[in-house]
């Protein structure tokens, strides 16, 4: 069966990495859907969209040379809106509904925090640290 970009299949997630997920597609081909391509919002965690066995419809977004196909799962949705970004914030997930903007804000403080606190770690522990001798 011959892979033509712009396609909508269907397939079996078949692996999941840190950068997306392998799709076997029909005919024994397998493409991978990177973890920007799952869905509409931010995905950390591959793992809260995907687990192996999963059969999810694909559209395909490019065919390698080499033979490597793209897959995209956002862009299979029958959404007139998909591949837009969202200026109104809404989500199917029910956490945001129900969230208010105090907490919204602290997750997010919280959240810049770590993150700058891990950016901090990495970059003195490539300097030597503080107080090193250079």
């Amino acid at each position: 069966m011959s892979i033509e970009v712009g396609s909508k299949l269907q397939g079996k997630v078949t692996g999941i990495t840190n950068f997306g997920a392998f799709v076997e597609l029909p005919g024994g081909s397998t493409g991978l859907v990177h973890i920007s391509e799952v869905a509409d919002n931010y995905v950390k965690d591959i793992n809260e969209h995907l687990t192996v066995g999963d059969e999810v419809t694909v559209k395909v977004i490019n065919v390698e040379k080499d033979g490597k196909i793209g897959l995209s799962i956002k862009k299979a949705k029958d959404n007139p809106n998909a591949g837009r970004r969202k200026n109104n914030h809404k989500s199917n997930n029910n956490r945001d509904r129900t969230e208010t903007f105090e907490s919204k804000m602290n997750r997010f403080l919280k959240d810049s925090e770590d993150r700058l606190a891990s950016i901090r770690k990495n970059t003195e522990s490539k300097r030597g640290g503080r107080g090193a001798k250079r």
